[in-house]
C-alpha cells in the first residue's frame, strides 16, 4: 500500500512548478504565496516596485526560487507587456497564474466617484481579464496539452494541467454596502472566470475562483474598525469568527495542484459559512 505521504506528495505536491501572483506582499495574497513555496513551487510576485522583499526573503528561505517583476496592476500598458516580459524576457514557464492584487474603495452609491469607479475596475477587473488571456495562451500553447489541429492531446503534458486562480469574494454573489465598484468587478471575475474555463478546460488549463468572506486583513481595516458594522458581520458569520489569511492555505494548493485537475469553472467559497446561511 502506498504511504500516507507519498499518496498526498502525489496529489498535492507542485514540485517542479512555477507561479506568479498578483498582491502577494501582505495579507491573503502573501499568505498564498508562501503556501504555494511550501507545496514546492517556485515564485514569481508581480508588484509595483520591488522594496518590499518579505514575501521574497520567505519564498527564498523555505528552499525555492523566486523573482519580483516589476508592474503597477493600475497601469494598462505595463499590464499588457507582463506576460511577454516573463515567460520571454525572463524565460520563465508558468504553470500557475494567481490573481490576489485588488483595491477597495468606499463610498454611498449615490455619490460614488467615476475616477473610483474607473480605477477599482481596471485593478480588479480589467487586468484580471488581461493577465488570464495572456498567461492562458501562454499555458495553451506551452505546456497546455493541446495538438496542433487545437483537439486535446491524447497525451497528458508531462507538466501537469495549468492551473488559473482569480481571487474573487462574497460581493460577486451579493452587493455589499458602499462598495459598488468591488462588487460590478467581483462578479465580472466570476463570469470570465466561468467563460475562460468554458474554452480551455478541455486543453489542460483549470481556471477557478476562490471568494473569501470577512477576512481580517487591511483591506477590511474600514469594517473592523466600526464597531456596529463589525458586529453585524461577525453575528451572522456560523463559524464565529473572522477568517485569516491562513484559511486559504488549503484552498489554493488544492486548486493548483493535481486534485483538482477535474475542477474547472468553479468557485470555492472560504467564508466560514457565511453564504450557507
Amino acid at each position: 500500500m502506498t504511504s500516507v505521504n507519498s499518496y498526498l506528495s502525489s496529489l498535492f505536491s507542485l514540485e517542479g512548478k512555477t507561479a506568479i501572483i498578483t498582491g502577494g506582499t501582505r495579507g491573503i495574497g502573501q499568505q498564498l504565496a508562501l503556501a504555494l513555496g511550501q507545496a514546492g513551487a517556485d515564485i514569481v510576485l508581480v508588484q509595483r516596485n520591488s522594496t518590499n522583499k518579505e514575501t521574497y526573503d520567505k519564498v527564498i528561505a523555505a528552499g525555492r526560487k523566486a523573482w519580483i517583476v516589476e508592474c503597477d496592476l493600475a497601469d494598462k500598458a505595463a499590464i499588457s507587456k507582463l506576460a511577454d516580459k516573463v515567460t520571454n524576457e525572463l524565460g520563465i514557464t508558468i504553470d500557475i497564474l494567481v490573481n490576489c492584487g485588488g483595491i477597495q474603495r468606499r463610498t454611498p452609491a449615490e455619490n460614488f466617484p467615476d475616477n473610483d469607479w474607473d480605477e477599482v475596475l481596471q485593478v480588479n477587473l480589467n487586468t484580471v481579464f488581461t493577465l488570464c488571456r495572456d498567461f492562458g495562451r501562454h499555458m495553451l500553447s506551452s505546456r497546455g496539452g493541446v495538438a496542433p489541429d487545437n483537439v486535446p492531446s491524447a497525451t497528458p503534458n508531462p507538466r501537469g494541467n495549468g492551473k488559473i486562480i482569480n481571487i474573487a469574494s462574497l460581493v460577486g454573489h451579493q452587493g455589499g454596502l458602499t462598495v459598488p465598484a468591488y462588487a460590478a468587478a467581483k462578479h465580472g471575475v466570476l463570469g470570465i472566470t466561468k467563460a475562460f474555463s468554458n474554452e480551455w478546460s478541455s486543453k489542460g488549463v483549470n481556471v477557478n475562483t476562490i471568494s473569501p468572506g470577512y477576512i481580517s486583513t487591511d483591506m477590511n481595516t474600514a469594517l473592523i474598525n466600526n464597531p456596529t458594522r463589525a458586529r453585524q458581520i461577525l453575528e451572522r458569520i456560523p463559524q464565529g469568527r473572522w477568517g485569516t489569511p491562513e484559511d486559504f492555505e488549503g484552498a489554493v494548493v488544492y486548486l493548483a495542484s493535481r486534485a483538482s485537475d477535474y475542477v474547472s469553472g468553479e468557485d470555492l467559497l472560504v467564508d466560514g459559512g457565511w453564504m450557507g446561511r
